[in-house]
């Protein structure tokens, strides 16, 4: 019997010689688009650039004739860092390619709605960072974001995307980094929170079959959390530093946060999204939260009715659940951790629930919408991440007879390509 050969990879094409393109339009991933197709970073529709390569994917390598729309750029590491994509068009055409998006991802699935005008968010309003690390001196790691389309780090000295408290942290971040890197497969990554009570800090990636971190390593990663009043830091969700429980206000209620636990991006858009979902469920009798988190929408509609709350993360719902005692006042909230992809909430559960919300991973909510769509439930609010998942569950339910009357696009990922979307539909 022969040896099964592994197929590999065709090698890419030999760059040629410089090429002169004029710009079309802009690609999903935010490259602009000259025929062929071309595409080509860091361009604009109507643009006419100089660009080397080789296939579809350029590099650019001049703007010959730039675009009204160009802008200057106002990070340093843009163009280098892939952390932002977008960062050289101007507000308003760059917003209005995000909603163009949003309403071609819907009439792919011949869905039409009123698409009301987007929110956006500000620079400086992230409290919610994913930094790389990896190896420097002794006293500071190299940290940032891998570079576009590369595993090569790089190294931050400022975001101009992040909350000023994140920016001025970067620094002790570095420090508390550091001593991260006895294993030479560790390559950490430091998921950053900002809490009402602090900088919360998650850290992943630290090799562990070797016994993860010794104890001299552990001692210093707390000496430099105190050093910089964290309020925590953890590893793999195991505690290693805690000063003060990190915290957030969730509509009436004060949530204590578990290591790496899902929060909105900014809290302008928590808020936009949150009133926008509590204003569509007004008038409810008993309401269904699914795939609830830490409560970013149940606290808020407990205010209107009566609240069944599930998600797959058990400590979410603890948190969430616990959380209940600090918000007197609301109409009840009863929370189950249940895994939502195996155990949809069924039709015959939500009898007695007149509006749901879903706000699922970006892998959307089939199972879930499918149990909705055979349900009594008179109005759905859905909240996503991904378009196209959106549009695919929002065909279920259209299909069983609701309507999606209107969408809020949300602009949260600052200068890059993804856009999130608050939907709601009327049976």
């Amino acid at each position: 019997m022969r040896p099964h050969k592994r197929r590999q990879r065709p090698a890419p094409p030999p760059p040629g010689p410089p090429v002169d393109l004029v710009i079309e339009a802009m690609g999903g991933e935010g490259d602009g688009v000259a025929a062929g197709p071309r595409f080509v970073p860091f361009t604009l529709p109507s643009e006419r650039v100089r660009a080397e390569g080789g296939g579809e994917r350029l590099s650019l390598v001049e703007v010959l004739a730039p675009s009204a729309e160009r802008v200057e750029p106002p990070c340093p590491h843009f163009l280098a860092c892939g952390g932002c994509a977008l960062q050289h068009w101007a507000h308003e055409p760059y917003l209005a390619w995000k909603v163009e998006r949003l309403a071609g991802t819907l009439a792919r699935q011949h869905i039409e709605a009123e698409i009301l005008p987007a929110f956006a968010a500000a620079p400086a309003t992230r409290r919610r960072l994913a930094l790389h690390a990896r190896k420097g001196s002794a006293e500071a790691a190299r940290l940032g974001y891998k570079a576009r389309k590369s595993w090569d780090l790089v190294d931050i000295a400022v975001c101009p995307i992040a909350d000023p408290k994140l920016q001025a942290a970067i620094p002790a971040m570095k420090r508390l980094a550091a001593p991260l890197f006895e294993h030479p497969k560790s390559a950490p990554t430091l998921h950053v929170t900002l809490t009402d009570t602090g900088i919360d800090i998650d850290i992943s990636g630290v090799e562990r079959k070797s016994g993860g971190l010794s104890a001299d390593a552990r001692m210093q990663l707390a000496e430099r959390a105190a050093e910089a009043d964290f309020a925590r830091v953890t590893l793999d969700g195991e505690v290693a530093y805690m000063a003060r429980q990190p915290t957030v206000r969730l509509g009436a209620a004060t949530v204590a946060l578990p290591a790496g636990a899902f929060l909105q991006a900014t809290r302008e858009a928590e808020a936009a999204m949150a009133g926008f979902v509590a204003e569509a469920a007004a008038g409810a009798d008993r309401i269904a939260d699914l795939y609830c988190g830490v409560g970013t929408f149940t606290f808020r509609l407990a205010e209107i009715a009566p609240v069944l709350a599930a998600d797959f993360a058990g400590e979410a719902v603890r948190a969430l659940t616990a959380a209940l005692a600090s918000a007197p006042g609301l109409k009840g909230v009863t929370a189950e951790a249940r895994d939502l992809v195996r155990r949809p909430v069924l039709a015959e559960e939500l009898k007695r629930v007149d509006v749901a919300v879903f706000d699922p991973p970006r892998a959307g909510a089939a199972e879930q919408t499918a149990e909705l769509a055979r349900s009594g439930v008179a109005r759905v609010i859905g909240v996503s991440c991904n378009p196209a998942t959106f549009a695919r569950d929002s065909r279920t339910l259209i299909d069983a007879g609701f309507r999606l009357e209107r969408v809020l696009p949300v602009d949260q990922f600052l200068w890059s390509p993804h856009v999130e979307l608050v939907g709601v539909f009327q049976r």
